[in-house]
């Protein structure tokens, strides 16, 4: 992809104002053309979208079993995540669950803990667009890990060579495949 300042056209040939780096190609990703990322058995497994070091920005699709939960965390950055399929909510926000359709915004310094509720009949499949990173916690308060768009590009890469998996996403500018 080209990213010398070139002015772009309307489709009649008419020069638009150089307001941004010109697009030459889209950069699209199909989901079915990547393996899940985590075995069939995991409570959790994901589909990385787009990884973007720079920006701090990560978008994936996760799909959790029934019982699934990720550890307590922030956002160090705003979150926004769509729920596909499934239901799922907060430990901290109960009587709030998210259900397929939903859209939740979170911003930067979101506190909480995600569940997918025992009970559910089918996996929980979301759609989630991060900037930053999710600080992660153990129960007694200490600190867990970190999780972003430089650790999850780490994580991936070496999980698509580990297991053999395919993994096709955004990285920076370009669509990459790894693995496979």
């Amino acid at each position: 992809m080209s990213t010398s300042p070139t002015p772009a056209t309307t489709s009649k040939g008419m020069t638009l104002p150089l307001v941004a780096l010109p697009q030459t190609e889209l950069l699209p990703i199909n989901e079915h053309e990547s393996d899940w990322i985590g075995r069939p058995t995991d409570d959790n497994r994901i589909k990385v979208l787009r990884l973007d070091v720079e920006a701090g920005v990560w978008v994936i699709l996760a799909e959790l079993k029934p019982g699934a939960e990720v550890k307590l965390h922030y956002h160090t950055g705003e979150a926004e995540v769509f729920t596909l399929q499934g239901r799922w909510n907060y430990k901290e926000y109960a009587n709030q669950p998210q259900t397929a359709g939903s859209y939740l915004y979170e911003p930067a310094g979101s506190v909480h803990t995600f569940v997918v509720p025992q009970e559910n009949t089918e996996d929980t499949i979301i759609f989630v667009r991060v900037r930053g990173a999710n600080v992660n916690f153990n129960e007694d308060a200490t600190f867990n890990s970190i999780l972003d768009a430089a650790s999850l590009t780490f994580v991936v890469e070496r999980a698509a060579q580990k297991y053999g998996t395919k993994v096709r996403y955004i990285r920076g500018g370009e669509a990459v495949e790894v693995g496979a």
